[in-house]
């Protein structure tokens, strides 16, 4: 499984210990941020509150990516990374 993400990332061991470092501390900084801001806004609906939740990561998800890609030395991978995501989901233009 790792061969094959070096191969498809073209990076080599290292650099994809650091990727999958960056990948998962951004994750949980990110749940920990949303969770956070969504104790602050008081919410009641369930329904209401999962939607606002998704929505929220969705934008907090890629900040906090590049963020952590900055101290790791991954943050060229991360950009073009994250400008392939935004290219996809036709919010930047390729």
């Amino acid at each position: 499984m790792f061969e094959k993400l070096q191969k498809k990332w073209k990076v080599n061991g290292v650099q994809l210990a650091l990727i999958i470092c960056t990948f998962a501390i951004g994750g949980s900084m990110t749940g920990f941020v949303g969770k956070k801001i969504m104790n602050s806004l008081s919410i009641q609906e369930d329904w209401l509150w999962a939607v606002i939740y998704i929505i929220l990561i969705t934008i907090i998800w890629p900040i906090a990516v590049i963020i952590i890609s900055i101290p790791f030395g991954q943050f060229s991978f991360f950009s073009r990374y994250i400008r392939k995501i935004g290219v996809k989901m036709g919010i930047v233009k390729g």
